[in-house]
């Protein structure tokens, strides 16, 4: 019989035990390192409590027209959009980032979501917290939009994205899509 055989057999054995120890507990380590979720529940209940934390105002025209006419000299940005818009969506990151890069400027971005009442929970609330909206959203429910679209400007004809952008009684009205570059302008022109 070859003892070496034997030998390294075993010695190997040994060693692969130690390996897939040391693997094992490099795992465990990254994983509580981390805070990764253990299952799939787990990852929905923390994205529940996100969305649930979000605190959504919700206003029939009336009660969001005061958002239309505030004499305080702030800069204004008001953009109704929502979350099937495909427009409305892809220029939200320039309005996300107007809002951090003059925030010390006076300058106030409000979302306002034409978004389905009963979508609210299932698709605007996720929508946020996927997207890490920081600006204030404004959910805006009001079915007689025929009375308050001419309110909100004459010329609307309704399409959304559409964006006001006022200060005091300085009124812009932009029914179009904006590019960062765009929108930036438009800000700097009020900051003059």
């Amino acid at each position: 019989m070859n003892y070496n055989v034997i030998f390294n057999f075993s010695n190997m054995k040994y060693i692969y035990l130690i390996v897939l120890t040391v693997i094992l507990i490099s795992c465990k380590q990254n994983k509580s390192d981390h805070n990764l979720p253990e299952n799939k529940e787990e990852i929905v209940e923390k994205m529940q409590s996100s969305e649930d934390s979000i605190q959504l105002d919700v206003y029939d025209f009336n009660g969001f027209k005061k958002f239309l006419t505030q004499n305080d000299d702030k800069i204004h940005v008001i953009n109704f959009w929502a979350t099937w818009c495909a427009p409305c969506v892809k220029e939200l990151p320039f309005f996300e980032k107007i809002n951090t890069q003059f925030a010390n400027k006076n300058v106030e971005v409000v979302l306002v979501s034409l978004d389905f009442p009963h979508l609210y929970e299932s698709k605007l609330k996720p929508f946020i917290v996927d997207h890490h909206i920081k600006s204030k959203v404004i959910a805006l429910d009001d079915v007689d939009m025929n009375s308050w679209i001419p309110q909100v400007n004459k010329d609307w004809s309704g399409s959304i994205p559409a964006t006001i952008i006022y200060k005091n009684d300085d009124f812009r009205f932009f029914e179009q899509s904006f590019t960062y570059e765009t929108l930036e302008n438009e800000i700097l022109r009020f900051l003059k």
